[in-house]
């Protein structure tokens, strides 16, 4: 050891704490983590402060990105290269911030992960929105301290004008924490700071009506609205967000195509993934993927195979791929140079906080600036007033410095007054610049008032505030890039839809669509009817019903499965459309039909589903009573209503109160009425028991009514157009599981029966032949007959037509403008076709 050293024994467990302590608070300060006042990390500051030193404005010419590196690295952060470029690249990215604070010219890399040119070969200048984050910078509006090397100051923070952090987000990883912050929409957040300054005491949920959700610069779909509460209410949340997909028909075959994908995904990544899913059959359906993007846009087309539903498909993409990602929000930011975790209301006050204080240390600036020129004024004023006694004085000192003491002496001028006036030119003591003189002064007088008045009336600061952010918002304010699926979460988004009446349709081939109730005007009976859908060939319409639009649909498949829809997620189309088909609106399974649905109240209110039941029945005559209860835990992927036999299907399902009488029809002409109370309500997965006997293999049942009123009539239908209406009470109640009695004579002129309705005088029918044709017919012009007649004729069909189906609709009053107004009120679903 050397003279003079000496050996110091440490402990090495309190050494290392000590300085991983040290080094962690520099990492999470210095480095990770932003300031919630300008939402910038360190490196960030440095490269718009460094340019705009270099003055590399918005408007000037572009200057090598090389330039500006070595200027931020050589004065202000010393630390590698590639971390000041890749800050300053990712801050000209239009897709990694919402707002960029650098245009960038050249190569600056893609969303498909592709690196930006080198630094010397690319150039920079500020975006204009940045030039407003240093605004009033020179005014001494923040705190500087000194760089690395102690040469120079720079900034701790700057004065800007736009709400970075919520705007723009951050996202970084210090020691023991992190953060990362979701990007918004600047109009947005500006109002809801405006409506934060007008009341301090806002709630959360207020101010969430001005900001509605992060908006990601890649746009997108949030997909339900739970994480973004959270994230609101206490800084942390998990947002889940959404490609924007649509199903489109390309050179005849069903394509889903992407035109926007998740904040922070990699889109050549994305596509590559997809494809080795595809490649080793984790993903059926997808034939093809083709990446057609260009300068216009995104545009990611994925072939499906011809067997493939396009509805599946996209939830399989959603499920398996990146199309479907989560942010997870950690709002953590320095606070007075400490981590942290802040609400949506906490970063509006920080920052409404420190545009405060800029605006105060701006005014005393000014008003410090305005002091000074007004003192000076006043010295000149008093040299012109006295302009000969003042050049005889300067005249007959030897020096600047005496004259200036004789001037301080004689007029009770301070020095900085009197060195004024010694350096006043002559042209100042012409009358003209003398009156100008006075102006000036009577001018920056009001001016110091003004300022003056703004540092003692802290309402008026508030107002500048709010003017100057209107300001930045008028100016670069812009659309939300993101769309909010409120449903895909919770069912809250009913709020902000209209509860308006709708008409449902669905055609045979299960095409839906909801309409606007306007849309369908009645029309007087007679005539041929009118064509009431655009369907495709062969397809005819088949169930349709007025409802409105927060109502829950219940569809129930043939293999005994029930899948939900709120009315508002129908998709909407004109009364000519063909609407779009249910296959790609629900998970049905591809060899599965719906073939009944129920349309029903709030599934949340307890008193309704508890009250309420479904009663179903199947082709082969058993039937299952079920508490409403059961069915209103809606699931994506269905669950199982009845557990159907190997040879049967379900065919119909009615929503009763539990007091009905139920009736079922056959084929062959039979038909059974029993009690509703002689089925017990069974769980879901009960297979139901008998409700008729069939006298056949080839008989099976065409349609089941559940009657409340005892005074309807029961209407049967035939394929080739007959038809008898008949009392309740011709039909004598039996037990379940009879064979039932005769109902209508069936022949080979009348055909098989196709349809049973409860009826009465009210009623119109609205009967549907195959080939798309609706007719219309009141109930009241059919007279009521015994049970065993064969009927009448209702309508003449064509050779190779036949009845569809047949609707129920409320009764037409000719020249009513009531109903002309809310058009047909469609009180049930048609009956399903048999073939």
């Amino acid at each position: 050891m050397a003279d003079g050293e000496k050996l110091i024994p440490i402990n090495i467990e309190e050494q290392m704490k000590s300085a991983y302590i040290d080094y962690s608070m520099s990492v999470i300060v210095s480095r990770a983590l932003p300031d919630v006042r300008d939402g910038l990390k360190p490196v960030h500051r440095r490269v718009l402060y460094g340019m705009h030193e270099l003055g590399i404005k918005a408007t000037g010419a572009y200057k090598k990105s090389a330039r500006v590196v070595g200027e931020v690295l050589g004065k202000y952060h010393p630390h590698g290269d590639t971390s000041v470029y890749d800050s300053m690249v990712r801050m000209a990215q239009d897709w990694s911030v919402r707002y960029m604070m650098v245009d960038g010219q050249g190569n600056f890399g893609s969303v498909d992960g592709d690196s930006p040119a080198a630094m010397r070969y690319t150039e920079v200048r500020m975006q204009k929105i940045s030039e407003e984050m240093l605004s009033d910078i020179e005014k001494d509006t923040v705190d500087h301290k000194l760089n690395f090397d102690d040469t120079l100051q720079e900034p701790t923070v700057l004065p800007t004008r736009i709400p970075n952090l919520l705007v723009n987000g951050a996202s970084g990883i210090a020691v023991g924490m992190a953060t990362n912050m979701a990007p918004h929409n600047l109009t947005e957040v500006i109002n809801g700071t405006i409506a934060y300054i007008d009341n301090n005491d806002i709630e959360i949920d207020e101010l969430m009506q001005h900001i509605k959700a992060p908006d990601f610069p890649t746009g997108g779909t949030i997909y339900g609205y739970d994480g973004v509460r959270d994230a609101f209410h206490t800084g942390r949340g998990r947002i889940v967000m959404r490609g924007k997909a649509t199903i489109e028909e390309v050179k005849g075959r069903e394509c889903i195509i992407v035109t926007e994908i998740p904040f922070q995904v990699n889109k050549a990544d994305m596509i590559k993934k997809t494809a080795e899913l595809v490649n080793d059959k984790k993903l059926e359906g997808i034939a093809n993927i083709r990446d057609e993007s260009d300068r216009k846009g995104m545009r990611i087309v994925y072939v499906l195979k011809r067997d493939a539903i396009p509805n599946i498909v996209l939830n399989k993409l959603f499920k398996y791929t990146a199309l479907q990602t989560s942010f997870s929000v950690n709002n953590i930011a320095l606070v007075n140079g400490r981590p942290q975790q802040l609400n949506l209301k906490q970063l509006i006050h920080y920052f409404v906080e420190h545009r405060h204080e800029v605006v105060v240390r701006r005014t005393e600036y000014e008003l410090k600036k305005a002091e000074a020129r007004a003192h000076i004024l006043e010295g000149l004023i008093i040299a012109s007033d006295n302009i000969d006694e003042v050049i005889k004085l300067i005249r007959a000192s030897s020096n600047a410095d005496e004259a200036r003491e004789s001037l301080i002496k004689r007029f009770e001028l301070t020095e900085i007054q009197a060195k004024a006036i010694v350096e006043m030119r002559l042209r100042q003591l012409t009358g003209l610049e003398q009156d100008k003189l006075r102006a000036e002064y009577d001018e920056i007088i009001k001016t110091i008032a003004d300022l003056k008045d703004i540092l003692s009336n802290e309402e008026r600061r508030y107002n500048i505030i709010k003017d100057e952010l209107t300001v930045i918002r008028d100016k670069y304010g812009d659309e939300r890039r993101s769309e909010i699926e409120y449903a895909g979460g919770d069912m809250r988004i009913e709020d902000m839809i209209p509860n308006s009446k709708v008409v449902v349709t669905i055609s045979n081939a299960g095409y839906l669509k909801r309409t606007n109730l306007d849309e369908y005007k009645v029309q007087n009976r007679g005539g041929r009817g009118q064509k009431g859908a655009t369907t495709r060939n062969e397809d005819f319409l088949e169930h349709l019903f007025v409802g409105t639009n927060h109502q829950y649909m219940l569809f129930f498949t043939q293999k005994g499965k029930v899948f939900w829809m709120r009315v508002y997620e129908v998709p909407e189309g004109g009364k000519n459309s063909k609407g779009r088909a249910i296959q790609n609106l629900i998970n049905i399974e591809q060899d599965d039909k719906v073939k009944a649905f129920l349309v029903t109240q709030d599934l949340k209110d307890e008193d309704y589903v508890n009250n309420h039941y479904v009663i179903m029945a199947t082709k082969r005559g058993q039937v299952k009573k079920t508490s409403l209860e059961q069915y209103s835990r809606p699931r994506t992927n269905g669950i199982n209503a009845i557990t159907i036999r190997e040879d049967d299907e379900l065919l119909e399902a009615k929503l009763t109160t539990g007091d009905s009488q139920v009736m079922l029809a056959l084929k062959s002409g039979k038909a059974i009425r029993f009690e509703e109370a002689k089925t017990r309500p069974m769980g879901r997965t009960a297979s139901g028991v008998r409700g008729i006997t069939l006298a056949d293999n080839q008989d099976e049942v065409i349609g089941m009514v559940a009657v409340n009123d005892m005074e309807s009539n029961i209407l049967v239908v035939s394929e080739k157009g007959y038809g008898k209406r008949s009392k309740l009470e011709d039909y004598r109640i039996t037990n379940r599981g009879g064979k039932g009695v005769k109902t209508l004579n069936i022949s080979e002129k009348t055909g098989n029966l196709v349809a049973i309705k409860n009826v009465d005088d009210s009623n119109d029918l609205m009967i549907i032949n195959k080939s798309g044709i609706i007719i219309r017919m009141a109930v009241e012009d059919l007279r009521v007959m015994g049970r065993a007649t064969q009927g009448v004729k209702l309508i003449n069909i064509k050779e190779s037509d036949s009845i569809a189906a047949v609707a129920k609709v409320m009764h037409e009053k000719e020249d009513s403008s009531e109903e002309e107004e809310n058009g047909t009120e469609i009180e049930n679903e048609t009956n399903e076709n048999q073939e």
